[in-house]
């Protein structure tokens, strides 16, 4: 319960900063799929800066995970193929509805209901390839 609670604190967080830094907002995102504004590109090229830092910094100072082992990246997946269409399908869902998985769940509390509809075909997505994973090329 400890940890939900300061997972659940954590998540509340970032998803004000998400709704103050407009990361969530339709047009914004319009806006970089059609490469009219640096925003939305400088929020996610400073999410991927912080991260590597921090990631240089923990494996450096040997910081354990909430699980108590040593943090460890696994080894690169020679698969590009996969990752090109994975993103590409991503990417088409993020342009088609104007929200990733995460801001999905914040612009509900914000009050765009419709967003529920959104969030029902991911869950259905994500049971279908459950089902097909097996028989799809990986």
């Amino acid at each position: 319960m400890k940890n939900f609670l300061k997972f659940f604190l954590v998540g509340i967080f970032f998803g004000i900063v998400l709704v103050k830094s407009e990361a969530v907002s339709w047009y914004r995102i319009f806006e970089m799929f059609k490469f009219q504004s640096f925003h939305m590109y400088g929020i996610i090229g400073t999410a991927v800066i912080t991260g590597i830092i921090l990631l240089l910094v923990a494996k450096k100072s040997h910081l354990k995970t909430t699980q108590g082992t040593y943090l460890r990246v696994p080894l690169k997946d020679k698969g590009l193929v996969r990752y090109i269409v994975g993103g590409s399908i991503f990417g088409l869902g993020w342009a088609l509805c104007g929200a990733c998985p995460g801001p999905m769940y914040i612009l509900v509390g914000t009050g765009v209901f419709p967003m529920l509809i959104v969030i029902s075909a991911a869950l259905l997505g994500t049971f279908v390839y459950g089902i097909l994973k097996r028989k799809l090329p990986h």
